[in-house]
Formats: structure tokens, C-alpha cells, sequence
């Protein structure tokens, strides 16, 4: 058997995380995310996979002071709703 293990979230040698997660998106979405890809493969001047289109765009658009905190300098206010509603549009457009 063969079969191919994947971990939820590891560890990188540049001091960033990978996440392995499966999201399900209208085909809308998913037209923009090859748009976005297309965009950056004719700026890096080489194909560029969604998976790359994703995280450029996330990490074009995250605030710049996103960076994880101890637990005690938490915010004070905390979202009633916290989750995916919170990530940043692809589109740019509600």
C-alpha cells in the first residue's frame, strides 16, 4: 500500500508553516484564483500552481502587524464570530 500521508500543519525551514486543508469554492472563485495565478506566473516569468496564487494573495492582503502574540497580550475585544468570514476576499469585492 502506497497510500500518502499528509500532516494538517508542519513546520519550514524559513520559520514559516505550511497548512494542508481542503476548502470547498464556488467555480467564481475559483476563476479568480487561476486569474490571480496567471498574473503571477507572467510576473515571476514561470508557472505558478493555486496553491502559490493563494498565498501571495493572503499574504498581500494580511495586515501588517499579524504576527502570533503570547497569550497575554491577546486583544482585548474579540470577534463574536471568529473563522473563514474573517479571511481576505480574492476578489477584493464583497
Amino acid at each position: 500500500m502506497n497510500e500518502r500521508v499528509t500532516l494538517p500543519m508542519h513546520a519550514l525551514p524559513d520559520g514559516e508553516a505550511e497548512l494542508s486543508l481542503v476548502v470547498r469554492l464556488p467555480w467564481e472563485d475559483v476563476a479568480r484564483l487561476g486569474q490571480e495565478a496567471g498574473r503571477l506566473a507572467a510576473q515571476m516569468q514561470r508557472p505558478v500552481t493555486l496553491d502559490e496564487a493563494v498565498s501571495n494573495r493572503l499574504r498581500s492582503t494580511r495586515p501588517s502587524a499579524a504576527h502570533a502574540k503570547p497569550a497575554g497580550e491577546q486583544p482585548a475585544a474579540v470577534s463574536s464570530a471568529p473563522g473563514v468570514t474573517s479571511l481576505p476576499r480574492i476578489s477584493g469585492t464583497a
